[in-house]
């Protein structure tokens, strides 16, 4: 569960550590600011398409269920554009920024030279108008690069549970 105290707006990483602000900046703020703008030009840029690889972990812990869901970057900006049209139809009794924000965490960032392996989670809810309630629990795998001067995503293993196993 996401700490209580914590400000889930605010960059958890020190000004000093410019790439993992960075990473956070791309992986929270925009994804989510694109996201509910279901605005793919917002996050095309955050990506290397060349050599990108997504993988839908199908919300198990089993490997062996995993899928080669995105091939390509075109594929997971068709499916993230799909989910993201799908969600601005909905119908919510709480402001959906302030719940995706929630909860969020990412606060894990190992970077070795020019690559980052970072861990995104999601533990949280929203509530929507007709009394149901969508949960967020799941986490992913982002594999990152310093690439032509900025952090971006070279893929990821993502749909994954919160917490494996």
């Amino acid at each position: 569960m996401v700490e209580p105290n914590r400000n889930p707006f605010r960059n958890p990483f020190d000004a000093a550590d410019e790439a993992r602000r960075a990473i956070w900046t791309m992986l929270v703020e925009r994804d989510i600011a694109a996201f509910l703008l279901a605005d793919w030009s917002l996050v095309e840029d955050d990506f290397v398409a060349e050599g990108f690889l997504g993988i839908d972990g199908r919300r198990s812990s089993d490997p062996d269920g995993w899928r080669l869901a995105f091939p390509t970057l075109d594929a997971y900006r068709d499916e993230w554009l799909r989910q993201a049209r799908d969600f601005a139809e909905g119908s919510y009794a709480e402001d959906p920024r302030a719940a995706i924000f929630s909860a969020t965490t990412l606060e894990d960032i190992e970077i070795a030279g020019t690559a980052a392996l970072v861990r995104k989670k999601f533990d949280g809810s929203l509530r929507k108008t007709d009394g149901s309630v969508d949960r967020m629990l799941w986490q992913t795998l982002y594999h990152c690069r310093l690439h032509e001067g900025r952090w971006k995503i070279t893929g990821f293993t993502g749909y994954l549970p919160n917490p494996m196993g």
